[in-house]
């Protein structure tokens, strides 16, 4: 079961111009593209059962615990063959199985198209959210510095203008 499985995901991977390491029969690790989260590893791995799906979205908020963990949740209702989890540490994943029979080409297309949309797309709210006072600290230090700002642009909201002080 798991050497054809294996021949359907490879093929639906290849077919999606998906970069990835096949790591063993029934383990893929797949790197996703995206804009904001320039990417999402994800793991797809085979197991007795059915097919795990499970990608690391960011580390555990240092801030606005109850708000950060609140969007998740409700975030949750509205994703498709995969939610958002916490690990031991706090750290938030984006987890999902799936039936051996529900394997297909259009199921991986849509599941990872899901992993994408959320990871890349709750991204920044997800930092802005659990980490404002470090994106200050961040832009303030580049300011600073004489450093570039370019990755921080979409947090320029986040940082007071002059005379103002930070929520």
């Amino acid at each position: 079961m798991t050497l054809a499985l294996d021949r359907v995901i490879a093929a639906a991977l290849d077919d999606a111009e998906l970069d990835y390491d096949h790591r063993g029969e029934g383990s893929f690790f797949v790197t996703l593209p995206g804009t904001k989260k320039l990417q999402t590893n994800c793991w797809l791995v085979v197991g007795e059962y059915g097919v795990l799906v499970e990608a690391f979205v960011c580390r555990r908020a240092d801030e606005a615990h109850e708000e950060f963990y609140r969007y998740l949740l409700r975030r949750n209702a509205r994703l498709y063959g995969v939610h958002y989890t916490v690990d031991r540490v706090g750290d938030v994943y984006l987890v999902g199985r799936f039936a051996h029979h529900a394997v297909t080409a259009d199921e991986l297309d849509r599941v990872l198209g899901q992993v994408v949309e959320a990871a890349d797309g709750d991204f920044n709210t997800l930092l802005e959210i659990g980490f404002a006072s470090s994106i200050r600290r961040e832009w303030d230090w580049r300011v600073a510095r004489g450093e570039s700002l370019a990755n921080l642009a979409a947090f320029e909201h986040l940082v007071p203008g002059e005379g103002e002080h930070p929520e």
